[in-house]
């Protein structure tokens, strides 16, 4: 088992090596999956915050529980449209702000 270090890493040189530069196919698919995990928790976390249950936010949306399931686990990313439906049965709103 790798345990930490506590050594101060540059984690885009390790995501390099291990995964490629960016627009590499391997880290394009890293990148992808990265992406789902964290809107998936992302949505997980505010789901909660709404005490609802995953069929009843499914049901908010017009969704089976399966759907909210796999999007919560990172396997399947939902596309923007419903993201912004999601997000409005929850309570939320998105915002786009630029970057940095």
């Amino acid at each position: 088992m790798q345990t930490n270090d506590h050594k101060i890493r540059d984690y885009s040189a390790v995501l390099e090596a291990e995964y490629g530069a960016h627009g590499t196919p391997k880290r394009a698919k890293f990148d992808e999956e990265a992406y789902a995990f964290y809107t998936s928790q992302i949505l997980l976390e505010i789901r909660k915050e709404a005490r609802l249950t995953q069929a009843e936010l499914a049901k908010r949306i017009g969704a089976d529980k399966s759907y909210i399931s796999r999007i919560e686990k990172g396997l399947t990313v939902p596309s923007v449209a419903t993201f912004y439906r999601i997000a409005a049965a929850l309570g939320r709103s998105v915002e786009l702000i630029p970057s940095m």
